[in-house]
């Protein structure tokens, strides 16, 4: 008996999500891959600013706005400022400052300071004389206070450094500006100065803001040898470069704390400047006191 149905007709094409279609596998797979790659692409346009997904580092930018302003105290400022900066280290506390002042600043500083040049001097502690010392700091320097600059550019770098370091101007040193020609150097220091060498001390610099004037082509860095306890305690030759440099870089700016929150000195605050190999290195530095130094 015959088969009262019809015999099926195989399909030519393939079903795709419930459509016939006559693509072949590699259409298909091209699709799918167009797909995926949309899904990849809106996926990140749709998680970029959410809070909690990482991106890219980026620098802050600075901001001074009126509008963004809140009520402040008689001492206070009537504008919000961010100041843009880097941890470079906890010990010591380091924090780098990029484009803290600009090429125009740093140059007037420069010219206001070239013809007041003299060989720097040290803090000599018990038993030292110029003679002993001689070839530990080589460089030529001056000192300038904001009062005496007319220009106004001493004084606005100082503010800046005091909304930096949350230490009111009162408490900072005039400026030391500093030239290190072709293989002048600092051999390794520091700033604050221990009672059992030097003496008692009415008062400690408690941090030091260096605020590179120049590029250097070669050499010149700010080092840190005992960052992060290295080279503690091994008889540390105290003229090599080692350790966390810094170079400089014109307009940037690098503060580093000398003592500790309880008034006791950092050893790892133990710092230098390496001697510069090619070109000329300008420096501005301000110390800062634990105390007043002015009303």
């Amino acid at each position: 008996m015959k088969s009262q149905f019809l015999p099926q007709m195989k399909p030519k094409g393939k079903r795709i999500w419930g459509f016939k279609s006559k693509l072949g596998l590699p259409i298909i797979f091209l699709l799918c891959s167009l797909f995926f790659l949309a899904g990849l692409f809106g996926s990140t346009l749709l998680f970029q600013d959410v809070p909690g997904v990482r991106s890219p580092p980026r620098w802050l930018e600075s901001v001074e706005e009126e509008d963004n302003s809140t009520p402040h105290g008689e001492t206070g400022e009537s504008r919000v400022a961010s100041i843009p900066f880097q941890v470079l280290s906890w010990e010591p506390r380091a924090l780098y400052f990029p484009n803290f002042a600009t090429a125009e600043q740093c140059q007037s500083i420069i010219e206001m300071a070239r013809l007041k040049l003299k060989p720097s001097t040290l803090a000599l502690r018990k038993g030292e004389t110029a003679e002993n010392t001689k070839g530990v700091r080589t460089s030529s320097g001056t000192f300038i206070s904001a009062s005496e600059d007319r220009t106004g550019v001493l004084a606005a770098v100082e503010q800046k450094i005091a909304r930096a370091t949350m230490i009111p101007r009162s408490h900072g040193e005039a400026f030391n500006i500093l030239r290190y020609e072709i293989g002048q150097r600092y051999v390794s220091h520091y700033d604050a100065f221990n009672p059992t060498e030097y003496g008692p001390q009415k008062s400690q610099r408690m941090a030091s803001f260096l605020l590179y004037l120049s590029d250097v082509e070669e050499g010149g860095e700010t080092m840190f040898p005992f960052e992060n306890g290295s080279n503690i305690g091994v008889g540390y030759d105290y003229e090599k470069c080692i350790g966390l440099k810094v170079k400089p870089r014109q307009g940037d700016g690098l503060l580093f704390y000398s003592l500790f929150p309880n008034g006791t000195i950092d050893k790892t605050s133990l710092h230098g400047s390496c001697p510069v190999i090619k070109g000329e290195k300008w420096v501005a530095t301000k110390w800062i006191r634990d105390q007043e130094l002015y009303d």
